[in-house]
């Protein structure tokens, strides 16, 4: 994984760049904050969770613990992938849990400005905007800033 820098380095400061990990999920770019991200990998062996929510992939043992396995194209009502597609794990800790979220594919680990920053679109889906924090426009297109939280508030809707 490399480190792409999008921010002059004199202008670099806690309060005026944000840092991601970046995955794509169906060719959408989407990022998470890189000090919530615990591990990238790539799952061997994903056990099934019976009567779990549909976007439940299943748990993997990740060095001794536990690890809930969220398909992202079912969490964002994306099409599946083809059959043999592969995919990677992108694992964060959310109210004290570990979670890993399937992915498509990661990418860098990107430093933007925040005067690239923007708001949700108005044209962005409602479930998209509810677990987005922001998009930025970059080289590479769009790329949705998910919140951890938000998007891991699986069965706590009202």
């Amino acid at each position: 994984m490399s480190t792409e820098t999008l921010v002059a380095p004199a202008s670099r400061s806690e309060d005026g760049a944000d840092a991601f990990v970046t995955f794509t999920v169906a060719d959408q770019l989407f990022g998470v904050p890189v000090t919530r991200v615990q591990d990238i990998l790539i799952p061997e062996e994903i056990a099934p969770v019976p009567g779990g929510p549909p976007e439940v992939r299943g748990l993997i043992n990740l060095r001794g613990r536990i690890v809930t396995v969220i398909d992202m194209r079912k969490h964002l009502s994306l099409p599946k992938a083809e059959a043999g597609s592969g995919g990677m794990c992108v694992t964060v800790e959310c109210r004290g849990e570990s979670y890993t979220l399937f992915v498509d594919s990661v990418g860098d680990v990107i430093t933007l400005s925040r005067s690239l920053r923007e708001g949700n679109p108005a044209t962005l889906d409602a479930v998209w905007r509810n677990m987005a924090d922001a998009v930025y426009r970059t080289d590479r297109g769009l790329l949705v800033a998910l919140h951890i939280d938000r998007l891991l508030a699986i069965g706590t809707e009202a």
